[in-house]
């Protein structure tokens, strides 16, 4: 029979000392959700496929997980924890009128073949603030990612933040067909500027729409920027969206953040839902934003509820990347107690335990066999984050060794 020892393709384990390090982070992170007032909330890992819609906006059919439960109802791994927080909340919030904060844990799975080398399954942090349509909401969630990317021990990132009704407005005005906004989109948000120019060019809209279509890939950096865009805009659609952006970084002036803030009016989401600001964290050493989010203000329209909301999602497995990659330390204490005895000190071994349990510490019991020595069991210890060894010679003697000094001495040594 053969050994199914391997993972599938896109997924993979975490074990030891880098699954201990992900959870500290995740607490960490945690925390700081808590300090900004946000309360936890879990929804579940498959739902209808109506959840994630092409009309909701969220992501395309051909990339989700898909199964069928006994009725014949399509079900789907969710791809995205936001159409999931908006059911949740259209049902069991349906009459509250003042702002939710929610934050969540979780994974998510996208069966993606284009993802070359990266994870179909990933963990994600979020939090999701529903009902509430003001700047200072805005403001809120990117000073949260901020707080949340420090506490990490990031340092240097930056969050580029965009705004999509500022694209709306230009499509709008130029009234151009569905088929080549969507194109454009997709050249815009990767900034190919030579395919940006190709189709503009091949489209019937005038020569000032087509300048700003243009110079659109290229409005990006700090809050100078904004000017240059606003000068631009020839409708209230996006000027309004650069007055946004305007009213939004004075706010943060005031969090004092701004120096982790540049602009991107290029940027454009491939959720669909998103209606106003949308922000991205990037930090060196790694392709791929460490946080994304934005406004989607009609989402929880699709259940049945009227609540302008905004959100933001944490990649951990990026982040914990990055924080490898940029040689930042997640600190694991090494305070794991190995309590060993043989056959007859037994009883001796677990009252030892269970005393040092009830004082919160963290006790391994092992009952040595006659093929490992003691140092075996130390080594073994080193391995695997033991701080001491306690052998049970009998009722009133026990030995008592420093894994961590043993550790040092060795590493010295070498």
């Amino acid at each position: 029979m053969k050994k199914l020892l391997h993972t599938p393709e896109g997924v993979r384990d975490i074990y030891n000392s880098e699954c201990e390090k992900k959870l500290i982070l995740q607490n960490k992170l945690h925390q700081q959700f808590h300090l900004y007032g946000y309360k936890d909330i879990q929804t579940p890992t498959f739902e209808y496929f109506d959840i994630f819609s092409r009309e909701i906006g969220t992501i395309p059919s051909k990339d989700l997980y898909k199964f069928f439960d006994r009725e014949g109802n399509t079900l789907v791994l969710r791809p995205d924890f936001t159409p999931s927080i908006a059911r949740c909340v259209a049902k069991y919030y349906m009459k509250e009128d003042l702002p939710l904060r929610l934050c969540y844990l979780g994974n998510t799975f996208i069966n993606n073949s284009e993802y070359q080398g990266k994870l179909k399954e990933s963990t994600q942090m979020g939090a999701e603030l529903i009902g509430d349509d003001t700047v200072d909401a805005d403001a809120e969630m990117i000073a949260l990612v901020i707080s949340s990317l420090l506490e990490s021990g990031l340092k240097d990132f930056q969050i580029e933040i965009g705004q999509v009704d500022f694209f709306k407005g230009i499509l709008e005005e130029a009234k151009i067909k569905e088929e080549d906004s969507n194109l454009l989109r997709e050249l815009i948000s990767i900034k190919n500027y030579f395919g940006v120019e190709e189709l503009v060019s091949s489209l019937s809209i005038s020569e000032e729409v087509k300048q700003v279509l243009l110079r659109l890939p290229q409005l990006f950096g700090s809050c100078e920027v904004l000017a240059e865009a606003k000068q631009l805009a020839g409708n209230a659609c996006s000027r309004h969206a650069i007055e946004r952006l305007e009213s939004l970084y004075e706010v943060l002036k005031i969090y004092g953040l701004e120096q982790y803030i540049s602009f991107d009016l290029g940027m454009l989401s491939k959720y669909q839902y998103y209606t106003g600001i949308i922000f991205k964290a990037y930090t060196y050493k790694t392709g791929e934003a460490i946080a994304t989010g934005g406004r989607y203000n009609h989402l929880l329209t699709w259940f049945g509820k009227e609540a302008p909301s905004i959100g933001f999602v944490i990649m951990l497995d990026t982040l914990m990347s990055a924080l490898m990659r940029q040689h930042i330390e997640i600190p694991i204490q090494h305070n794991i107690t190995m309590v060993l005895y043989e056959a007859k000190q037994q009883k001796h071994a677990i009252l030892l335990a269970n005393y040092l349990r009830e004082k919160n510490e963290k006790v391994e019991l092992i009952r040595m066999t006659g093929e490992k020595s003691v140092s075996d069991y130390v080594e073994y210890g080193k391995r695997n984050a033991t701080s001491t060894v306690l052998v049970v010679k009998s009722e009133d003697e026990i030995d008592v060794i420093d894994v961590n000094a043993i550790a040092k001495s060795s590493t010295m040594e070498q």
